[in-house]
């Protein structure tokens, strides 16, 4: 198998800088609908699947269910810090290096799915209340060393939600073929 189609399944994102509200809107239920997506998916997962890879050397299961929480964390603050100061610089993280703390490694994934459950509501309530003007605002991601507008960073992380969920089904199809 393609390790670039195991690493992306979905794909690579796409930016769109301008994107419509109909496909704001799709992109918002989709962030809204992710932790229930994840939920199902894990109901009933063995300790044995929290453990599978879905490519060699990719994160397990339980580190995908982990870093979605931390990621989005990041994400509605970043959102918040745009929409109070102006242009911000936001901080990046090693993703790679939170990926191997000790909560990472948890093999009881039910904080991380209840986090996401209250944290998707609360940001699904600030995405469904953003107008036009505040949908162009920005922030700068020193990374990358550009500037994102919210409506394409909405897109990313509807993106990020389904990406993840991908590779979840591809670990648990593995049967731990990875590992």
């Amino acid at each position: 198998m393609n390790i670039q189609k195991l690493k992306f399944p979905i794909g690579k994102y796409n930016p769109g800088k301008n994107p419509n509200s109909e496909l704001i809107t799709q992109w918002i239920k989709q962030i809204e609908d992710f932790p229930t997506s994840i939920e199902d998916l894990c109901r009933n997962i063995s300790l044995e699947q929290l453990n599978w890879r879905y490519r060699p050397e990719g994160w397990t299961v339980k580190q995908l269910i982990h870093h979605c929480s931390d990621s989005h964390m990041n994400s509605l603050i970043r959102f918040k810090l745009a929409l109070t100061e102006r242009s911000p610089t936001i901080k990046p993280y090693f993703e790679d290096r939170w990926a191997t703390l000790a909560d990472s490694l948890d093999d009881n994934i039910e904080n991380s799915l209840s986090l996401l459950q209250g944290l998707h509501k609360k940001w699904v309530i600030l995405l469904r209340s953003l107008n036009d003007e505040q949908l162009r605002m920005e922030y700068t991601h020193p990374e990358h060393g550009e500037k994102f507008n919210l409506a394409e960073t909405i897109g990313n992380y509807a993106w990020h939600c389904n990406h993840h969920l991908a590779h979840i089904r591809k670990a648990l199809a593995s049967n731990g073929k990875y590992n």
